[in-house]
């Protein structure tokens, strides 16, 4: 299979790590956090550390390198890969670009009878139970290689990224197979500020004052700088095949992991305005002496997946589900 080695498929877990630093300058902006900011840690070895981009967040920014904003669809090379899609208020939405993919509150509705019968899943109700009780199904249990084909069928990224359908059962979960952070090491902050002139009122005497951008409003803001940034990449090949999905459904997926990979460091490592990173080199420490392949190679990989998945009857049809 061109652009995709056995070692990359048996290999138990594929862990990625690239080095980056600021495109221009040495600061840089992390993540922040409600009531926490910026999340400062110290390493085992008494090192400044710094949770540059969280898990979750990447999860995101993964799935966003495959989204075309022209287009308003999947980049080209993913044409037929299957999503769930919806119109809410004359506004689009879809699997991919939701928080919570297939069990956004916007398409759960609409695909969860579809996911139960699929998945094998009783919709009969506990006694007492409401629908969005997260055991409000009878079932004591979920077969979670069911429950994999049953969402892979519907929208492959899912089954990737993870996902929880406790309004099926609260048992039904997938756990990310693809994961990332960004992490920094030998942190300091750098304290900077500045204010916001209000050339007619610097007092802001006007109605409101302050409160409504009237007068001069001085800030501050906390930037990081560090000896080290590096961002981790995981794919979890033996969870994958631990769902049974057959070789067709497992190649795809594993490309399409690492498609995207490829595709944020290519040009999505732009975080924030004032997080912006070059990537000055990608290492692979499993398995050992294989290397991440090119944008191109993985595009071909999934282009033929995706064909081998429709023939073999594992994709909704049409591939995007309009609920």
């Amino acid at each position: 299979m061109s652009g995709l080695s056995a070692d990359a498929l048996s290999a138990r877990r594929i862990l990625i790590e690239a080095n980056l630093t600021p495109l221009q300058g040495s600061r840089f902006q992390p993540t922040g956090f409600p009531s926490l900011g910026a999340a400062e840690f110290t390493g085992p070895d008494g090192t400044a550390m710094l949770l540059v981009e969280s898990p979750q967040s990447m999860a995101n920014r993964l799935e966003a390198t495959i989204w075309d904003d022209a287009r308003d669809d999947l980049i080209a090379a993913l044409d037929g890969l299957p999503f769930v899609s919806t119109v809410v208020d004359g506004r689009g939405t879809d699997s991919i670009r939701e928080a919570h993919r297939l069990n956004s509150p916007y398409l759960i509705d609409g695909i969860k009878v579809r996911l139960q019968e699929r998945a094998g899943i009783s919709g009969k109700k506990a006694k007492g139970k409401s629908a969005d009780d997260e055991d409000a199904d009878e079932s004591s249990g979920v077969d979670v290689r069911k429950l994999a084909r049953a969402v892979f069928y519907y929208d492959p990224n899912s089954v990737l990224h993870g996902v929880f359908l406790e309004k099926i059962v609260g048992a039904a979960r997938l756990t990310r197979v693809v994961s990332a952070f960004i992490e920094a090491r030998g942190v300091r902050a750098v304290e900077s500020g500045g204010v916001k002139n209000d050339r007619i009122d610097p007092k802001g005497k006007a109605k409101g004052g302050a409160a409504k951008g009237f007068g001069n409003v001085p800030f501050s803001r906390t930037e990081y700088c560090a000896s080290e940034i590096t961002a981790y990449f995981s794919v979890d090949t033996t969870l994958l095949m631990s769902y049974g999905l057959g070789k067709d459904a497992e190649e795809l997926l594993v490309a399409l992991a690492l498609l995207k990979i490829r595709r944020f460091l290519e040009g999505s490592a732009r975080l924030r305005s004032a997080c912006d990173f070059d990537v000055e080199a990608i290492n692979t420490r499993r398995p050992s002496g294989w290397e991440l392949p090119s944008a191109a190679d993985l595009e071909g990989v999934v282009r033929n997946s995706i064909a081998a998945c429709r023939r073999g009857g594992l994709f909704a049809d049409p591939a995007k589900t309009v609920v």
